[in-house]
């Protein structure tokens, strides 16, 4: 499963953004000014949260950081570098999709920053997803050929 962060250009101490799974908006973001994470293209994983003690969304591998999670908060003094979500109920939902998907598929979140100008990119897929589709068109290949010898090239 692939899910886009989608940023605005930050105002004031809060950078707003857009969630977007599966090409569809899911909900909004927040995140504070100077503790964002890179934009780049992460792993999410739902783990219990030591501090939280619920289970929620971990963004894994942030290059010199950890404990990178996505939980609720209003204003973004509630954050040092998580995302913020809206309200309970959609930090359950987006935890609770998250639980189904990982049981049999890797989820990949790519963090982009919005540029005036560009489209907002809902639908562009970022490299990693790229690659993932080019194997897995490779291991497609693969098994039709062993059931099918005789169109070998």
């Amino acid at each position: 499963m692939y899910i886009k962060l989608i940023r605005n250009e930050p105002q004031g101490s809060a950078i707003t953004g857009r969630l977007v799974i599966n090409g569809r908006w899911f909900c909004n973001t927040l995140e504070r000014v100077g503790y964002q994470i890179p934009a780049l293209c992460y792993h999410l994983a739902v783990t219990m949260s030591p501090k939280f003690k619920r289970l929620l969304p971990i963004v894994q591998n942030v290059p010199q950081r950890s404990g990178i999670r996505f939980h609720v908060g209003k204003v973004p003094k509630h954050s040092t570098g998580c995302v913020l979500l809206p309200d309970r109920e959609t930090e359950n939902n987006f935890t609770n999709l998250l639980l189904d998907i990982q049981a049999h598929e890797e989820i990949i979140l790519e963090v982009t920053d919005f540029r005036p100008g560009t489209e907002l990119g809902y639908n562009t897929p970022c490299e990693r997803e790229l690659q993932q589709h080019a194997v897995d068109a490779r291991r497609a290949e693969q098994r039709y050929y062993e059931f099918h010898p005789e169109e070998c090239k």
